[in-house]
C-alpha cells in the first residue's frame, strides 16, 4: 500500500483497489468531494485559489474518474468510510469538508459519524432530505439506461440539466468538459451510486445537532435541488448563501463567486483549528 505523486495527482493502492486524488497546498485541510458521475476535475477552477491558504484534497469517489469500484460499498454510509480511508492514508486528522451534490450526501453522513475529525462542512448544490418518490423512480430509470444503453446515454440526459439554461449556451467548453469527466465514471460505479442516492436517509437532524460551522450553497438556477432543499435548517452556526444566475455547478459556471462564499466560511474553520 502505497502513495505516487504525478504533479499533483496521487494514488493509494490496495489489493486490486485503486484511490486516486489531488493534493495541492499547505496547511488547514480541505476535503472537496464531487457530485455524481463527477470527480476531481469539477474542483479544477477553485483548488488553485484555495490552495493558496489550504491543503486541499480532492478525491476521485468509488467508480468515478480513476478510482476503483468498490464492491459492497453500495450505502452513502460505506462511501463515507471510503472517504475517512483516504484521509486517514493521508494523514489528515482534522479537515474541513465541502460535498457537492452525492458529495453532501457523503459530508451528512461522515458529520454524523466522525464528527471529530471536522472543523466545520458545507453542503454545495445538495440537501439533507432523502429522495422523493419521483426521485426514487428516476434513479431506477437511470440504473436501467446505464444497463442498456452505457455511461455515454446516461451523462448525455445528466449534464445539461446540471447548467443554468443561460450557460447551456455560452458555457458550451464548461458543458463539454463535465461530460467528458462523465464519460469516466465506470458503469458500476454509476449504478452503485444511483442506488445509494435513492436508499440515503433524511440526514436533517445531523444539521440541527452539529455546532460546527456549517456552509450551505445553493444555486439560484439549479434545476435539481432548488435553494429551499438546501436552506432545510437556519441556526446560528449556519451560513446560507445563494449563488446567483448558476445552476447546480458553481465550481464550473462561477467559480470567483463561490470562492468569495467560501473564503469566510473557511476562515472561521480554520480559526476554530487555531483556537485548538
Amino acid at each position: 500500500m502505497g502513495a505516487e505523486a504525478g504533479m499533483d495527482m496521487k494514488t493509494i493502492r490496495v489489493a486490486e483497489r485503486t484511490i486516486a486524488y489531488r493534493e495541492e497546498g499547505s496547511g488547514t485541510a480541505l476535503l472537496l468531494l464531487h457530485g455524481f458521475c463527477g470527480s476531481h476535475a469539477y474542483w479544477d477552477k477553485v483548488v488553485p485559489e484555495l490552495a493558496k491558504e489550504y491543503r486541499v484534497l480532492a478525491p476521485d469517489l468509488p467508480g468515478h474518474g480513476g478510482t476503483s469500484h468498490v464492491e459492497g460499498a453500495e450505502t452513502i454510509d460505506a462511501m463515507a468510510d471510503e472517504v475517512k480511508f483516504l484521509l486517514d492514508q493521508a494523514g489528515a486528522d482534522k479537515v474541513i469538508l465541502l460535498g457537492h451534490s452525492l458529495g453532501g450526501y457523503l459530508a451528512l453522513s461522515f458529520a454524523q459519524r466522525y464528527r471529530d475529525r471536522l472543523l466545520g462542512f458545507g453542503l454545495i448544490h445538495s440537501t439533507a432530505y432523502p429522495d422523493s418518490p419521483e426521485a426514487k423512480k428516476g434513479r431506477d430509470a437511470n440504473i436501467e439506461k446505464v444497463g442498456q444503453q452505457g455511461i455515454n446515454a446516461l451523462i448525455d440526459g445528466l449534464i445539461p440539466k446540471l447548467f443554468s439554461p443561460e450557460h447551456l449556451a455560452d458555457r458550451k467548453a464548461d458543458v463539454e468538459e463535465a461530460k467528458r469527466i462523465g464519460y469516466q465514471t465506470s458503469p458500476e460505479g454509476a449504478i452503485a451510486a444511483l442506488r445509494v442516492m435513492k436508499e440515503r436517509p433524511d440526514r436533517n437532524q445531523v444539521l440541527h445537532d452539529a455546532a460546527l460551522p456549517i456552509l450551505l450553497v445553493a444555486g439560484e438556477q439549479d434545476q435539481l435541488i432548488p435553494a429551499d432543499k438546501t436552506f432545510s435548517v437556519t441556526k446560528e452556526n449556519i451560513t446560507q448563501a445563494l449563488i446567483k444566475d448558476v445552476g447546480h455547478m458553481s465550481m464550473m459556471e462561477s467559480p470567483d463567486q463561490l470562492i468569495a462564499e467560501l473564503r469566510p466560511f473557511l476562515r472561521r474553520c480554520a480559526d476554530c483549528s487555531g483556537r485548538g
